[in-house]
């Protein structure tokens, strides 16, 4: 039953991620980046994340996608407009294919071999691990990620108020 859970979420994830990239308004590639977290909070949910999936959907699927919206609605951003790359939409589909077999190759042989995945098997996911990891070890990466998104939010401002200057 977790395997067939898992394939379900993961075809989600799938689906929504492809169509977050053949959205053409910049809103409906959002509900469709929401779509993913939220399957990929019900992959760790069957992997035995419990705090981490709960994490993904408050963080990512609540706190940064109201961010990228809020963000979003103060560019004002339309929907895209069609270039004329017509060889880009002939050649596109062939070179991801040959990319995706140049990558699965370098997986498949130069990569060591690892143990299968048991679901449930996962036990150092406790929030009091996390937390310890996420303020210890990970502490400067997480600080400069935080500024990040500051600075992007401030450049959204800036940029959206020299257009209606």
């Amino acid at each position: 039953m977790d395997g067939l859970l898992f394939m379900i979420f993961a075809a989600i994830a799938v689906i929504c991620g492809i169509n977050l990239v053949l959205q053409t308004h910049p809103i409906s590639s959002a509900i469709s980046l929401v779509g993913v977290m939220g399957a990929l909070a019900a992959l760790y949910l069957l992997l035995g994340g419990e705090f981490i999936a709960a994490a993904q959907l408050v963080v990512y699927a609540g706190a940064i996608m109201v961010l990228f919206i809020f963000v979003i609605m103060l560019l004002n951003a339309g929907t895209e407009h069609k270039g004329r790359r017509t060889w880009a939409k002939y050649a596109g589909v062939p070179l991801l294919l040959i990319f995706m077999g140049v990558i699965a190759n370098l997986i498949a042989n130069r990569m060591p071999a690892s143990e299968n995945v048991v679901f449930g098997n996962f036990t150092k996911g406790s929030p009091l691990e996390f937390g310890r990891a996420l303020f210890t070890t990970y502490l400067l990466p997480f600080e400069v990620t935080s500024v990040l998104i500051l600075i992007a939010i401030l450049g959204a401002v800036v940029l959206a108020r020299k257009e209606i200057d």
